[in-house]
């Protein structure tokens, strides 16, 4: 395959040299530079200059009910010409804002290379938004086309504003059928140029704090950014991979788009309304997944079940959205032979810190810098580096994985671009190999009876403990020490919500945390999370504060001081 433009050979040249390296990080990080592009369209210089002729499955969708789809790169690309044709004559124009709201289907992916083939702008939605995130959306977001599933139309009943609807799936009254792009001409001529530095994403944040931010990538940031998530994962042409992950969410375009079809690889979606451990295993084994991406939520649940009825494991396992903790990675590595990979990044960035292929991987720490990313840890009271403090990226060296910043919003550009370094809000320490470990974020580390507290390190021990499913540790107020260190805990399967079990729990942290760590309360209930899935810990923080107003004791609270053999 020959690329044409010099923006693509460029993107080439970079790809194959961290391929060439794939397991020795020292000669990747020490040789790579990322790409000078000046005019690039990744949809058109990248994608369908790999899918010219090409057979090779690009997409392949398992449904639930057991049907399934596959398409070639040669028919994505073919699809998203008339997709765009079809878009173009609908009055979709170069920087126009799309908000596209599907879930995993065919569409999906033809919508985004064909928005990127127009030049056009693309709000990626979920389809669990409510219409008041919509009229957010529309509104902030100066979206101009809506794309959307038929069922979720009526959603938009309430949105006002000027916007063309598309609707994907069975006819709508007053929406255009999507499905009439199938009549559409098959090849595409742009209109003109695309620049590398030209807006392609506004990320709305999950918003875990505050009202959602718009984060705004382009067409190098992230399509070309994502070499450092392709590196981390070690995907390879033919590779069949699996990443967990909802439309709508940045890591659906880190792994579900971008990092696999940069190394040529196969995107295999399972779909599914209701998670099913063993049945996920079971499509793994059939269709052959050799790559397999999943959050810690997804991962806990997996080692409920028998890990040894994959009788043909994936050989590259990575875990990402939060820190695993090391009683998972453990379980994996007996069952399979192989190491869950931590990766640290967000939605403002690609993968900036990672446990890569080949390298050595010390539990509980979620690696080195990737290639491309200067790293440093910022001590929150100097604002030098140290060996521990924020999580920050250098912009003397600024990555192309990084975002332009946040859409329309300069005063919270300046705090998060405040003294030369990007700062991610999440707290690390390093090692003296360079390994960092996660702590937590920079407003979920507490202080009790004057020690900072890392809720991270305390979930982790939780998490060791076999009636523990999930836990969140946060500040409980005390009269005495100000703080104390309270987990809300979700059972595992079998387990009751009883006196017995909480002294169980509280038992096993004591013997594998320090004293001044120690679990001194703990109550059962289901953890709050934003709508992609995260913690919401600030809610229970508020909750806490809330409960113990004049040192009130919640019911179904257990304390340490309750058990005789606890106390002290």
């Amino acid at each position: 395959m020959v690329v044409s433009s010099p923006g693509g050979q460029a993107f080439r040249d970079a790809r194959d040299f961290l391929l060439r390296h794939a397991s020795d990080y020292d000669a990747a990080r020490a040789g790579f530079t990322w790409p000078e592009l000046g005019a690039f369209n990744w949809a058109l210089d990248w994608f369908d200059a790999i899918a010219e002729g090409n057979d090779r499955t690009a997409l392949w969708i398992v449904e639930e009910d057991g049907a399934e789809g596959r398409w070639s790169f040669a028919e994505m690309a073919r699809r998203s010409n008339q997709v765009a044709n079809w878009l173009r004559d609908r009055g979709v124009r170069r920087g126009d804002r799309i908000i596209l709201m599907l879930g995993n289907q065919v569409e999906l992916w033809e919508t985004l290379l064909a928005a990127m083939k127009l030049g056009a702008v693309v709000i990626p939605a979920t389809t669990l938004l409510a219409p008041a995130d919509l009229r957010d959306r529309v509104d902030r977001g100066r979206a101009r086309h809506v794309v959307v599933g038929s069922a979720d139309t009526g959603k938009f009943a309430g949105v006002p504003g000027d916007y063309t609807r598309i609707a994907v799936g069975e006819p709508v009254a007053g929406w255009h059928a999507y499905h009439d792009s199938r009549d559409a001409d098959p090849s595409f001529r742009p209109d003109g140029t695309t620049q590398a530095s030209d807006t392609l994403l506004l990320y709305f944040t999950s918003g875990t704090t505050a009202q959602p931010k718009l984060v705004e990538h382009t067409h190098a940031s992230y399509p070309v950014g994502h070499l450092s998530t392709m590196y981390w994962i070690g995907l390879e042409p033919g590779d069949v991979h699996l990443n967990i992950s909802s439309p709508g969410w940045a890591k659906h375009a880190w792994s579900n788009v971008f990092a696999p079809w940069n190394a040529e690889a196969t995107v295999f979606v399972h779909n599914y309304t209701r998670f099913d451990a063993n049945r996920l295993l079971s499509e793994m084994d059939r269709c052959g997944v050799t790559s397999f991406c999943a959050p810690p939520t997804v991962w806990r649940m997996l080692i409920q079940v028998d890990l040894g009825q994959l009788r043909t494991p994936p050989r590259k396992v990575v875990g990402a959205g939060e820190p695993l903790n090391p009683e998972v990675i453990e379980q994996v590595r007996r069952a399979w032979g192989v190491t869950i990979r931590d990766g640290f990044g967000q939605t403002e960035t690609t993968v900036q810190v990672a446990n890569t292929p080949g390298a050595s991987v010390k539990l509980g720490s979620m690696g080195r810098p990737m290639p491309g990313y200067t790293i440093e840890l910022v001590d929150p009271v100097t604002g030098q580096p140290a060996d521990e403090g924020e999580i920050c990226i250098d912009l003397s060296r600024r990555p192309l994985g990084l975002m332009v910043g946040y859409h329309g919003d300069p005063e919270r550009n300046a705090e998060a671009m405040r003294g030369g370094y990007y700062h991610t809000g999440d707290v690390g320490t390093r090692d003296a190999d360079g390994y960092i470990t996660y702590v937590g974020r920079t407003d979920d580390v507490f202080k009790a009876s004057d020690y900072r507290i890392s809720p991270f390190e305390l979930e982790s021990v939780l998490l060791e403990h076999d009636a523990v499913a999930e836990a969140a540790v946060v500040p409980s107020p005390d009269p005495l020490r100000l703080a104390v260190p309270k987990a809300y805990v979700v059972l595992a399967s079998g387990w009751p919500a009883d006196k017995e079990t909480a002294l169980a729990i509280l038992r096993h942290a004591r013997e594998h945390l320090a004293p001044y760590q120690r679990i001194r309360r703990l109550e059962f209930a289901e953890l709050p999370k934003t709508i992609s899935g995260k913690i919401r810990r600030v809610e229970l923080r508020a909750r806490e504060d809330q409960q113990h107003t004049a040192d009130n004791r919640p019911a179904g609270e257990y304390r340490d001081d309750d058990f005789p053999d606890l106390k002290g």
